[in-house]
Formats: C-alpha cells, structure tokens, sequence
C-alpha cells in the first residue's frame, strides 16, 4: 500500500468516525472539530515522515529536516491566527507615518471606532468622504458646522456662484462671509450621516476645510487619548 492509499484510508476513516459521532460531539474523547484537525494533519505528517525515511539520509539530517518543516508549519499557523491583530498593528503604524489615514478597530463590544493620529502641529486632520469625494480637514470642535473651503466645496458638487453668502464667520483669515448649505452624505470610515448643515466660505478665506461640530455631536462618543483621537458611531 502506498502513501497516498494510507493517507486516503486515514481521511475515510476519520470521516466515518465523524459521521457516526455527529450527534455526541466528540469522538475518541475529543471535540469533533480537534478531531477533524488531526485527521487531517495526521496524512501530511506521516506523509512527511515517510518522504524523510525513504530519502535514506542519517538520522541527524532527518532530524533537522524533520524541524525545519515543524517550524515552517508552527509561522504559518502564528501568522494565520494573528493575521487580524498584524492587521491591525500594520494599520496603525500607517496611521502614524501618513498624517490623516483613519485607523478602524472593533472594540471589546463588537462596535467599530475610528482613530486618528495628532500632526506635528498639534491638530487632528482626517479624509472625510463627503458625497463621495474624499475631503481632507481639519477636526474642529469649535466650529459649529462643517466648513468648506470653495474649491473642495466645488469637488463635492456644489456651484458656489448659487449660493447665498448670508452668514458670518471667524477664520484664520479673520471675519468672512458663509453660505449655508446641506451636504447629502459625510462619512469618516465606517461612520457615515446624511443630509448634515454645512457652510461654504467665500473664495480665499478659509485655507482648509473644517469638521465641525454639525458632524461630531452625531457620534456616539469623542474621546482623546494622548495623541490619539478616537470616534464612535
């Protein structure tokens, strides 16, 4: 009898074995899912340690060979169950190194929360999806609506020359005058509103545009942490 033949005689077998204990949950003493597990890696194992034997090398290179294989297997088995958390890991350090990129991470309650990484100048900066085009700016707390420069006004579909400049507000620039407007969706991550109060600036006012407050007292909660800012749907 080959390998293959016992390998195929040891998988019929431990099917069998399941199939009969189906409705007990455990075969041989073991949860049924450990014993699938063996069943399948006992073939590949004796499958192994049959093509080491047959090669006809001593004992102390069949030994070597035989870890190396074992090592192998043990990185492929770490990176495949901690592939989330490396994906996590992988998101963050981004996160650090590309100023903006929003890191997403399930929390212990199972709900998601978006973190953001402070910029060197102290402010929080994030690429916000509004009506489908992705808007950099600026976190604003103090900023009672979302304000939008007239340039990524214009990205997002709007015709600033329609507009009615009949509000006032404080920029960087000083005072300027603001249109009122309602943006269809706004979304940062999976964190996504529609129909939310927003305001254009008048051209050459306002450097960049602001997630203010029209956005944020939506979420479910805003929290800081050192340098991290974190947001809850």
């Amino acid at each position: 009898m080959n390998r293959l033949n016992i390998a195929l005689a040891i998988i019929g077998i431990g099917l069998a074995l399941l199939l009969f204990n189906n409705s007990n949950g455990t075969t041989l003493g073991m949860p049924n899912d450990d014993f699938a597990r063996v069943v399948y890696l006992l073939p590949l194992a004796l499958m192994m340690a049959a093509g080491i034997w047959a090669s006809r090398q001593t004992v102390s290179q069949s030994l070597r060979n035989l870890l190396i294989w074992l090592v192998i297997i043990l990185a492929l088995s770490t990176v495949y169950i901690y592939r989330r958390d490396a994906e996590a890991v992988g998101n963050r350090l981004f996160a650090g190194l590309v100023p903006g990129h929003a890191v997403v991470v399930t929390t212990s309650e199972g709900g998601q929360e978006v973190i953001l990484h402070k910029l060197s100048n102290g402010h929080f900066e994030a690429e916000v999806m509004i009506n489908g085009q992705p808007i950099d700016m600026l976190v604003d707390t103090g900023a009672s609506t979302i304000a939008l420069s007239r340039e990524d006004a214009e990205r997002v579909g709007i015709i600033p020359e329609n507009l009615t400049y009949s509000l006032t507000m404080i920029t960087a620039n000083g005072r300027a005058r603001a249109a009122p407007v309602e943006l269809g969706t706004v979304a940062i991550g999976p964190i996504k509103r529609r129909d939310i109060d927003a305001t254009v600036a008048e051209d050459g006012k306002l450097d960049q545009s602001l997630l203010g407050m029209s956005f944020l007292e939506t979420l479910g909660s805003m929290q800081m942490q050192t340098d991290e800012l974190r947001l809850r749907d």
